[in-house]
């Protein structure tokens, strides 16, 4: 089948990319020349595991291609994905001009029959808006619309795409699901199941599912906030929980909130979208706000630390949201090391594939080339991605390199044993440290004074 891909970013790569490697005939377009060049030149722009192979191989077979001329990369194609941005507006809500921009970009080179088709994260009506604009810019077309979303995880989207849970696509006749179960049928036969349902509901479907992950992951940080205090440990209790089969294991692990380009925004959109039909989402709009506190509270833990010296240096190890990209936006380290920044504190950062994203964001911080760099001379280590070079870090080296002893293991990365045992002091969630303090005081919200009067207060229900 002939495929159109509107948009070269992540998604629109990732998808054309694996749709290639089914098969289909694959063009893609974007509005960024420099973007297309490159990808023409066998480049890809982004970090994403696995990718740049795949491609590299269905551009050798004549599969994928990158085209500048929107017409070449439409006119004979049946399927045309939209796999644009929405970024948020101030109040929550998404920015469908790409979208719109794309329909319009489209509509004078479908031909009869096509399905156009919405990947990117779109809120309830989006799909119809689509039609609408198709239709005024191209009368007498015969066409459709459809929503297919996208649930792909940064750094494992290839196999996400191979492999998924369920695949949906909401379509408004009988014409446009045909021929959609008909472009996945390699999977599907399978047997991942295929969710067919109205474009309402797939665009539903996308955002629900976002945001009740989303509140798993709040969910788990705020028992382990619990756990602390009564002397529990959140591993055992999340392991716990998620032999359940109603609940399972995945999205059960503490961490410094939530970032990246899909839970924030699509929550922020989720409770715009209630609030606009008058559903309002309360659980939604709550996690919100206690997410970005949490980054906010845990540049406080390291403040108000008394071991922590008034000018201290401090090393950070993670830039990216989570592991397996070189997506920052959003990320827990932005909002940290600004808090950091401006108590007065030194700042050294580590990432191994995030940093060139960082120095387009972050001033006035020193870059390392590996841990131990960043560890060098520092007062205190605060792990905020799960990367897996941080996982194996070999302690006795990190403590001949630092100057100070404070480990801050936001990702409940290392065993709590073997830091102690190095001399550090550990703070890690949810669970305490081997022959280390009760840090119940330190969990409350404390009168500050002094540089910690600068960090914002955390949120509080």
């Amino acid at each position: 089948m002939r495929i159109a891909m509107i948009g070269a970013g992540y998604v629109g790569l990732a998808t054309g990319a694996c749709f290639a490697e089914l098969g289909h005939d694959v063009r893609c377009h974007d509005i960024d020349q420099d973007r297309i060049g490159l990808l023409a030149r066998g480049e890809t722009p982004i970090y994403e595991p696995g990718l740049h192979a795949v491609m590299e191989n269905a551009r050798a077979h004549g599969r994928l291609r990158f085209l500048e001329h929107v017409e070449d990369c439409v006119g004979s194609a049946d399927v045309i994905f939209i796999a644009v941005g929405t970024p948020s507006a101030p109040d929550g809500r998404i920015d469908l001009s790409q979208i719109e921009a794309a329909a319009r970009l489209v509509a004078g080179h479908l031909k009869p029959g096509a399905v156009v088709t919405v990947k990117s994260t779109v809120v309830a009506g989006t799909c119809r808006r689509i039609r609408e604009i198709i239709a005024e810019e191209h009368k007498s077309l015969d066409f459709s619309v459809a929503a297919n979303p996208e649930f792909l995880r940064e750094g494992s989207a290839l196999d996400d795409f191979m492999h998924p849970d369920r695949i949906v696509i909401g379509c408004d006749d009988r014409r446009a699901s045909a021929l959609l179960a008909e472009l996945y049928r390699p999977l599907t036969e399978r047997g991942t199941p295929l969710v067919s349902t109205t474009t309402v509901n797939a665009e539903l479907i996308k955002y629900a599912a976002n945001a009740f992950l989303a509140l798993k992951i709040g969910f788990i940080n705020e028992v382990a906030d619990l756990c602390e205090q009564v002397g529990g440990n959140v591993t055992s209790v999340a392991n716990g929980i998620g032999l359940d089969r109603r609940i399972g294991p995945a999205f059960l692990k503490p961490g410094p909130g939530f970032g990246g380009s899909c839970f924030p925004k699509d929550t922020r959109a989720f409770a715009a979208t209630g609030r606009k039909y008058g559903a309002r989402q309360h659980l939604v709009e709550t996690l919100i706000d206690r997410n970005e506190a949490r980054k906010v509270w845990l540049a406080r833990r390291v403040l108000t630390e008394p071991a922590l010296p008034k000018h201290a240096t401090v090393c950070i190890l993670g830039l990216a949201f989570k592991a397996k990209t070189d997506d920052i936006r959003e990320a827990a380290a932005l909002t940290i090391i600004s808090q950091l920044q401006r108590a007065g504190l030194r700042v050294r950062v580590h990432d191994p594939e995030a940093m060139a994203n960082g120095k387009q964001r972050i001033k006035n911080v020193e870059w390392a080339d590996s841990p131990y760099e960043a560890a060098r001379g520092a007062d205190a280590v605060v792990v905020l991605t799960e990367w897996e070079d941080y996982r194996h870090l070999d302690l006795r080296r990190l403590r001949a390199e630092m100057s100070g002893r404070l480990v801050f293991d936001y990702r409940n990365l290392l065993s709590p044993t073997d830091v102690v045992s190095q001399g550090f002091k550990y703070i890690s969630l949810g669970r305490s440290s081997p022959k280390s303090p009760s840090r119940k005081a330190s969990m409350g919200i404390p009168a500050l004074s002094g540089i910690d009067q600068r960090v914002a207060a955390p949120h509080s229900d």
